[in-house]
């Protein structure tokens, strides 16, 4: 289970990822973002080597905050070919240099979310070692159980959530997440797969 280490990063998650929403096409703001963290949890890898989070942000710099999920993983090497995922290195306090990528673009995070969509594996809690989030859950859309292959569904971010979000109107299933909107819990789809 995911162990979480009180420490530092240098350049911070919320510094790299300020820097790195600008310049994605579906960022709704103007100018540098001012983010605050909402929620999210947290995937384990078999392996022991990548981790990753899946965080729910809110960009508080806009008169209306805009909500964003941005799901990262963390490695200890960089992962060739991936360049374009990258959104930078940090310096982890007790890891040591760690690169950042756009989950979506990471192999073993692929692999992970299709385990989740299985059931294969559990969510964790984001900010609590060794814990599960039970706030997550898959949901399918009607007429689709669980027996559904998931190595053969297309996995999608859905990066600008709503609170009671479901997935798409073509989609099987979709991963729900928690985040806290105005001082309330709250839940949507912050991944599909059709």
């Amino acid at each position: 289970m995911s162990e979480i280490f009180a420490t530092t990063m240098d350049p911070t998650k919320h510094q790299l990822i300020a820097a790195w929403l600008p310049r994605q096409d579906w960022f709704a703001g103007e100018g540098k973002p001012v983010l605050q963290t909402l929620g999210g949890f947290r995937l384990d890898d078999p392996a022991g080597d990548v981790g990753m989070e899946f965080i729910v942000v809110a960009d508080t710099a806009p008169a209306e905050p805009v909500i964003y999920h941005v799901p990262l993983s963390y490695r200890g090497a960089e992962l060739p070919g991936a360049e374009a995922s990258l959104l930078g290195t940090s310096e982890h306090g007790v890891l040591g240099v760690r690169w950042i990528y756009d989950g979506e673009g990471d192999p073993v995070w692929q692999a992970q979310v299709r385990a989740l969509l299985a059931g294969d594996v559990a969510a964790q809690h984001q900010n609590i070692s060794h814990t599960l989030e039970p706030l997550v859950g898959v949901d399918r859309a009607a007429g689709q159980g669980t027996g559904e292959a998931a190595g053969n569904r297309k996995t999608t971010v859905i990066r600008r959530p709503v609170a009671g979000g479901a997935g798409s109107s073509g989609a099987a299933a979709w991963v729900s997440s928690p985040w806290t909107e105005a001082g309330e819990p709250v839940r949507g789809a912050v991944i599909e797969f059709s």
